[in-house]
């Protein structure tokens, strides 16, 4: 499966997207069951939607979205979900270049300041990342990436279910690159 997303995700970078499952005779085919073929924990960022970057349409991607692609006990859920409810046999960690949320907490980490509402959550999760990194934000971004795939690869549930990868999006290329 990793091998259909990395063939997809090079077309988007070309400009050659076919936009597949795309049209009103899959909408059709997908309304009454879905069978993804994997599952996305990425990040929120509005430019970097799963399912433009790997060129898949619907059904294709189970898509689990937090900031900076963080987990707690609700998003752990919904991944587990693809694999044991839907067989989904990939799931894949997907940061990407620039994170505004891991900026905004090495930021926050490093003034020593405490964000607003429940943003010291996504602070919080990204701690550990920023400890091994000395802040810097695209060395966090992939120590988080790493760090993720290690908890869910520890997952009961997902051992042995899914193979659990993680991967970098840049956002100048338009290429996701596996680093872990």
């Amino acid at each position: 499966m990793w091998s259909l997303l990395e063939q997809g995700n090079r077309r988007w970078a070309a400009g050659r997207s076919h936009r597949p499952h795309q049209d009103r005779r899959r909408r059709k085919q997908v309304a009454t069951g879905q069978s993804p073929h994997a599952v996305v924990l990425s990040c929120i960022d509005s430019r970097v939607p799963p399912e433009v970057v790997f060129d898949v349409g619907l059904g294709d991607l189970l898509v689990v979205r937090t900031a900076a692609h963080t987990l707690d006990p609700l998003v752990t859920a919904a991944v587990q979900y693809g694999p044991q409810d839907l067989r989904a046999s990939l799931v894949v960690v997907l940061g990407h270049q620039r994170c505004g949320a891991v900026t905004a907490a090495a930021r926050a980490l490093r003034r020593r300041v405490t964000l607003p509402g429940e943003l010291p959550a996504i602070v919080e999760a990204l701690e550990p990342a920023y400890a091994v990194t000395d802040g810097r934000v695209e060395p966090m971004v992939h120590a988080h990436i790493r760090r993720t795939v290690s908890f869910l690869r520890a997952d009961p549930l997902l051992y042995g279910s899914a193979t659990v990868i993680g991967a970098h999006y840049s956002l100048d290329t338009g290429l996701v690159t596996r680093v872990a």
